[in-house]
């Protein structure tokens, strides 16, 4: 299969893995990978604290600089065999706009493929990590008042994260539309999320972006569905916004998942970002 991998990290996330990012490139080649983008989580602000319990959230400014010098250095290792891009996976955190737009704009020049995410949201003077556990999306809901609420303030963030000014260097990819569906099974929400994805679509369309087909929510065993499901892809796809597929690897053995769970449609219609 022809596959373009659009979302991966590496071991320069604290919270994944310790394999080497050769692994993952020999493991895209056995798997027929054309591309890939590696799209480590990108440094935090300077002055804003990771609301993860264990601040484990992204990398660190000063290994930046490391992992440009390796995955150049991997490009012209594997660059017969495989096209490597190299990327982050930013954070959208309201009200730190102009302190990412400060940091794009200094690191922005040396990435070719970038993806924009929302996984922090805010309540009043406090930060909460969405997609930390489950346990910890509990004691979000008990914040917030109800399961409801939470989907809202997410919903409300993306958009801000859609229409956000942050700079030429922004990313062009909106990634896991719908992260806050991944404890759905164990806290359920009468939320109208398709309605505000696909109120979503045409601000995505209208920005020109791309959306991340994002099969990691498959193996969540309390969410087991695509971020976001086939019917906003369909209709993504209908309305002309390119779709990347992206496994959301941790390990070199997450990459391809889900591929095979996809309508036919809608992986004939991915892009090479």
């Amino acid at each position: 299969m022809d596959i373009y991998d659009g979302h991966v990290h590496t071991h320069y996330c604290p919270h994944g893995t310790n394999e080497k990012i050769n692994a993952y490139i020999e493991r895209a080649i056995q798997l027929g990978y054309r591309g890939i983008t590696f799209t480590e989580h990108a440094p935090l602000p300077e002055h804003f604290s990771d609301p993860a319990p264990t601040k484990d959230s992204s990398m660190d400014i000063s290994k930046f600089g490391s992992y440009l010098t390796d995955l150049k250095g991997y490009q012209k290792t594997y660059g017969e065999k495989i096209e490597i891009k190299i990327g982050l996976e930013i954070d959208y955190i309201e009200g730190q706009e102009e302190e990412t737009k400060h940091l794009l704009s200094r690191i922005g020049s040396n990435l070719a493929d970038s993806i924009l995410s929302v996984h922090f949201l805010q309540l009043e003077d406090e930060w909460f990590c969405l997609d930390y556990s489950d346990s910890e999306f509990e004691r979000i809901i008990s914040r917030f008042g109800t399961t409801e609420a939470v989907y809202d303030a997410y919903y409300r963030t993306l958009k801000k994260a859609i229409m956000s000014d942050l700079g030429p260097f922004k990313p062009k990819r909106i990634g896991h539309l719908s992260l806050v569906s991944k404890f759905q099974k164990k806290y359920p929400s009468s939320y109208d999320s398709t309605r505000q994805m696909l109120d979503l679509l045409p601000l995505i369309k209208q920005k020109g972006y791309q959306l991340d087909v994002n099969t990691a929510g498959l193996f969540k065993p309390l969410c087991e569905d695509i971020y976001p499901p086939a019917a906003i892809l369909e209709e993504a796809a209908s309305m002309g916004i390119p779709l990347v597929y992206g496994s959301d690897s941790h390990h070199p053995s997450d990459l391809g998942r889900g591929l095979d769970a996809l309508d036919p449609g809608i992986r004939d219609s991915f892009i090479k970002p």
